[in-house]
Formats: C-alpha cells, structure tokens, sequence
C-alpha cells in the first residue's frame, strides 16, 4: 500500500488528500489508534472553530450599539428588559455606534439578527443531517467550515465597505446559520464512526469540552482586535475557521472502511449482556444498505424522547447562556452589586461546572451502560440545584459560586451526554442491522430539536424576567422537571434490564456447584 505505480483502491480513492501523502512517505498505512487520534483532534478544533465564530458577535455587540455596552448580552435581553422593567420607557440611546444599531430600534434590530440566526440554524440542522448521511461527510464539514468563515468574514466587511443597510447584516447572519447548522451532525457523524459504545461516554464528554474552549477562544479574539475596528473581529476569526477547513478537508478520516481497515470496537454492533439487549437497541426498523430517510430516522427507538429531552435541557442550558451575566450584574451578592466585567466572568464557572458534568455523565453512563438513566438523574438533580441558587446564591460570593457550579454541572451534564453519546449510539442502532448511513440525520434531529428549546428559553426569559426572576427559576425547573419525565419509558426499560441481569447472574452463579461439591465428586 502506497507505491505510486499500483492501481488506486476504493479506499485509497476516498482517503483524504493528506492521508494519501503520508501513506506514499510511509509506505505503510497508519494505525487504528493514530486514526482515532486524528478524528478526535481535528473535530475538536473544527467544532470549537464554530462557537468563535458564533461568540463574535455578542463581543462586538457593544460597538454595534453602545446601549449594550453595559449588559453586553443578547439583544433582546436588552430590549424586553428596558421596555419592561418598572414599566419605564427606554432611555435614548447613545449616537456613536454603528447604524443602522445605533438608532431607537438598535436593540430590536440585533434581536431580530440573532433570532434570525437560531431559527435557520435549527431547522438547517435537520436539512444538514439529512444531506451528511448521503455525501462525505469531509467534504459537508469543510464546505460548512469554508462557508461559516466566509460569511463571518464578510458581516466585518461591511465595517470596511462603510454598509448600514439592516438586510445586509441579517441577511449574512441567516447565511452563515445556514452553514453552521453543517458542524454538528458531520462531526458526531464522524466521531461516532470511529469510536464504539463500550467508551463513547467517557470519549465524547471530554471531546465536548470544544463547546467552552470554542467560546473561550472566540471571545479572546473578538477582543484582542475589536481595538483595531470590529471589522477585524469578525475577519479574523472567519479566516482562522476557512483554515481550519482546509485541514479537515486533507486530513480528516471520514470512517475505518474508507480507509481500508477493520474496526477494533463495537461500532454498530447489539450490545451483549448475557443475552440481554440494550433497550435503546430494541426494536426498530430494518433497513439495510441505503441512507436512513428523515421520518425513518424519527422512528428509531430513543430518537424521539431523547430529541424533546433534549429541547427542553437546552432550553435551561441556553438561558443560563445567555442570562446568567445578566442576573449576577443586577442580583446583590453578600450586600452587594458586582460589575458586569466581573459578572461575565463569574459566570464562566457555570460552564466549567458543564465540562465536569459532562465528562461525569458519560463515564457514568458507560459504567451502567444506562443512557437515558443517566440523563434522567442529572435532569431531576438539576432541580434543587436551580431552587437552591435562586434561594442562596445571594448569601455570598462563595455559595454563588459553589451552587453556579453545581447547577452547571448538572444541567450541560445530560445536554452533553444526549448530544454526543446518546447521538452516536442511536445512528448506529442494531434495528439498521449494521447501516451506519443514520449517525449525520439522528444528530441532526436531536440537536435540531434542542435548538428551538434553544432559541426560546431565552426569549420567554425576556418577557418573565420583567415581572420576577422567581417566575423565570419556575420556569426552568419545570423545563427540567419535564425534560427527566419525556425519557421515564427508557429508564424504565433500563432499570428493568438491570433487575434482569441481576437475577440472570445470581441464577447462574446459584446453579454452579460450589468447590466442596466439586471434590465430593
């Protein structure tokens, strides 16, 4: 394998450009294991591409209009809050930033925007999913990469070309939501390609780390360059995204078989308990050889109460997103108000406190090899968590912090594990008797769902933050509450399949004869 005389296999054929070279140098392929760390590295860094570029425009929010500058979050936080709250009128705005968001309208018109973007992102993904189960999935991620980067770059464009007309901008935004809706399902798809149930838990939550470091990254940049104009806060980053495309695009591995070897896991394969089946692997259609169509896809035992799980888990996870900034700022902590620089730093505990859940939810789950199980537990221990930051994260800083972490981890705990390991599983599910052509269109519906929850938890938290925060922590436990109850048939079906094993084991080990019997024998 890789002399430049023999003829070209078809695995050789669909090997990535870079892979290709270094098999010719080598004259020997690559192993298993340095393929997996491949996958793992280039996924990580092209899916954090994705959060800078989404985290871009709410720094540069403060420029674009300068009334934001002292909340520095969604705008239509700002919008609802300021037309609602006391039921004063909204102070004028100031006049030194970019029209057409530095008029009267400003804040609607960045809330329209983002709005705009949420919405094509969400039902894009379910499009992408579809169309990443029926192309390569290299060339769908690097054509999303190479799109995102350039519509990114060119809202920072119209800083140069001195644009201030409205449907410029949301229409770029729409766009390069069309694109991003491109990233998740190829990159799980990917992932799950390669890596097997028995640790895909563990794996997959600490890969999901890219989500913070993707945000963390995005946020530095946006900054470190907003000084030079905000134009180079949205350039920078696109550019760096097109980069990271070309990458994935020469060395990415879409899965074993194109690359000519054989998988060294469980990839889609039942899993075997003693003659137990998993109960997310009950059940199902059969289909064989083809890719798995839309309504099909819904049809796969889990996808379903996973998706609406997952709408409402995001739901929380994206008001805190969003909000949480905001309500540290204007909530007095141990007497006292903290600034919004600190606020906004503050708050990125809640997200550390979403690293460690997720990477606890994933080992957990693999240990029991309990999903659903696992993503219930977290939900319903998300409710205390949420009442007893409402209640006593005012006391101090230090309780603030402690029950911000907890709450975090609690919440992205499931959010993560449902997107990525749960995804996985359900787009290699033994009812596809070993089709893996399900992985891109599951992701997609599941985290296209959680999506919308996505885009509406913060908008309600608008309206009910007017009135009480009180009402707005009700909210969200209640999102919580419903969110462990849509997954209440799997878990049951878990924990029956658990009782079984149990039973199945003591029997077996009851009807062995002991090792005195054995000798009177």
């Amino acid at each position: 394998m890789g002399s430049l005389d023999e003829p070209k296999t078809e695995a050789q054929s669909t090997k990535p450009p870079g892979i290709r070279f270094f098999d010719c140098i080598r004259r020997r392929g690559l192993s298993f294991r340095t393929y997996q760390t491949i996958v793992l590295v280039l996924t990580f860094f092209a899916y954090a591409s994705y959060h800078a570029t989404r985290k871009t425009t709410s720094i540069v929010k403060s420029v674009l209009d300068p009334e934001t500058r002292s909340l520095g979050y969604s705008p239509w936080q700002r919008s609802f809050f300021l037309r609602r709250v006391n039921g004063e009128q909204r102070k004028p705005m100031l006049q030194n930033g970019w029209a057409p968001f530095d008029g009267s309208d400003g804040t609607e018109l960045l809330g329209q925007i983002d709005l705009a973007f949420l919405s094509v992102y969400a039902f894009g993904m379910y499009f992408a999913g579809h169309l990443g189960d029926r192309v390569d999935l290299r060339i769908l991620l690097t054509v999303g990469m190479v799109g995102t980067g350039l519509f990114t770059t060119l809202f920072g464009v119209g800083y140069w070309l001195n644009i201030h007309d409205f449907s410029y901008y949301l229409v770029i935004q729409m766009l390069a939501g069309l694109f991003q809706s491109t990233g998740w399902p190829s990159v799980v798809g990917v992932v799950g390609n390669w890596f097997g149930k028995r640790k895909r838990g563990l794996i997959m939550g600490i890969w999901n780390a890219h989500t913070s470091v993707g945000n963390i990254a995005g946020s530095l940049i946006a900054s470190g360059f907003l000084k030079f104009g905000w134009g180079w806060s949205f350039a920078v980053p696109g550019m760096l995204m097109a980069f990271v495309g070309l990458t994935v695009f020469l060395f990415l591995p879409v899965n074993p078989q194109a690359m000519g070897i054989e998988k060294e896991d469980d990839l889609a394969k039942p899993s075997e308990n003693n003659g137990i089946s998993d109960p997310l692997l009950e059940g199902g259609i059969n289909v064989k050889g083809k890719p798995v169509g839309f309504f099909e896809a819904w049809r796969i035992p889990g996808v379903a109460p996973f998706a609406f799980c997952l709408f409402f888990a995001k739901l929380v996870a994206y008001t805190f997103l969003y909000w949480l900034p905001f309500y540290i700022s204007h909530t007095v902590i141990d007497g006292k108000h903290l600034s919004d620089s600190t606020s906004g730093t503050l708050s990125t505990l809640f997200d550390v406190g979403g690293v460690v859940g997720g990477i606890l939810a994933g080992h957990i789950s693999d240990k029991l090899n309990a999903r659903a199980l696992t993503a219930a537990t977290f939900m319903y221990c998300a409710i205390p968590a949420l009442y007893f930051y409402r209640i006593y994260g005012s006391v101090s800083l230090l309780w603030n912090i402690a029950l911000m972490f907890i709450t975090g981890m609690f919440v992205n705990g499931p959010y993560a594990l449902i997107t990525t390991a749960v995804s996985a599983d359900l787009g290699t599910h033994s009812s596809l008797n070993g089709n893996a052509r399900a992985l891109a269109t599951v992701t997609a519906i599941i985290d296209g769902t959680g999506s919308v929850g996505a885009a509406i938890g913060p908008l309600l938290t608008g309206y009910l933050s007017a009135k009480s925060w009180g009402a707005v922590f009700s909210m969200l436990m209640l999102a919580a509450l419903v969110s462990g109850l849509l997954l209440t048939k799997l878990v049951v079906a878990e924990v029956t399949e658990k009782i079984e094993q149990a039973r199945l084991q003591t029997n077996t080990s009851l009807s062995r004869p002991s090792m005195s019997e054995q000798e009177q024998v």
